[in-house]
């Protein structure tokens, strides 16, 4: 068991830390299999995130013709891709808006029960 995942109420004989290391069964191949780690997951989310640019800079890059806006009273031409990047943009704020709104009703109710 590694420090980072150790419990802080209840120390670790290093006895029990080789004897628990030594009793896991091996994985298949005769490997251990290893634990998800903060950094594996960071690292995991920057290369996802990476791909993902990737994608939406080919995108925007096949997608420059300009086209003609009008929301409300404001109009306006700008490329495809720009005007469909705001939209995306747009939805994504809403969303955490709501998402937001409905985490502050669930701890006021948690808050109000306990």
């Amino acid at each position: 068991m590694s420090v980072l995942h150790r419990n802080s109420d209840t120390p670790e004989a290093p006895e029990t830390a080789t004897t628990e290391r030594a009793a896991e069964p091996p994985s298949a191949g005769g490997r251990r299999q290893l634990s998800l780690t903060r950094t594996s997951a960071a690292w995991l989310g920057v290369c996802t995130a990476a791909v993902i640019l990737v994608v939406l800079i080919v995108f925007m890059l096949q997608n420059t013709a300009s086209v003609e806006v009008s929301f409300f009273w404001m109009q306006g031409s700008l490329p495809l891709a720009m005007a469909l990047l705001i939209a995306a943009v747009g939805a994504a704020l809403l969303t955490m808006m709501v998402g937001v709104a409905r985490i502050t009703q669930l701890r006021r109710r948690f808050r109000q029960d306990h």
